[in-house]
């Protein structure tokens, strides 16, 4: 099994990989992941169900970049905010690596898209009750990754 930045069974992705912490506090607690401070699969599970929510909700931008059944979409970023988190590296485990660059790709991703999809991801995080060092970490990092995926000006 693959060693990413969270240990043993967590793959890294270079879009958003994440350096180990050596000391005893992390930057998102004093779990050893992400994974478990959060609360493992349960949370996970229910931050993607949030985030796709959110976006149904009060993003019509990013709405009409998904399909109409968001099914498949809430699946494949639990499976992979799993793994990247360093819970079970599940997309890998069932997709592969996830190019994310290259996944959206086809989409029109400027700065106000990715912003976008970070305020989603930010009242996602709120709606699950997530704060102190876990909310920073999710909020900076996922926000660092929306920005990498820009693919135009804008």
């Amino acid at each position: 099994m693959a060693t990413g930045p969270f240990g043993k069974g967590s793959v890294p992705c270079s879009v958003m990989e994440i350096q180990p912490q050596p000391q005893a506090r992390r930057p998102w607690g004093d779990a050893s992941t992400p994974y478990e401070e959060i609360g493992g699969e349960e949370r996970v599970r229910a931050l993607a169900e949030a985030f796709y929510d959110v976006i149904e909700d009060e993003s019509p931008v990013l709405r009409a970049m998904l399909p109409r059944d968001t099914t498949g979409s809430r699946q494949k970023l639990f499976e992979f905010l799993s793994g990247w988190m360093g819970g079970p590296p599940l997309y890998w485990e069932r997709r592969g690596h996830p190019r994310l660059r290259m996944r959206h790709a086809p989409f029109a991703i400027g700065a106000g898209e990715a912003m976008e999809w970070a305020r989603c991801m930010e009242v996602a995080i709120d709606r699950l009750g997530l704060a102190g060092d876990l909310r920073s970490f999710l909020a900076t990092e996922l926000t660092r990754a929306a920005l990498q995926l820009q693919n135009r000006g804008g």
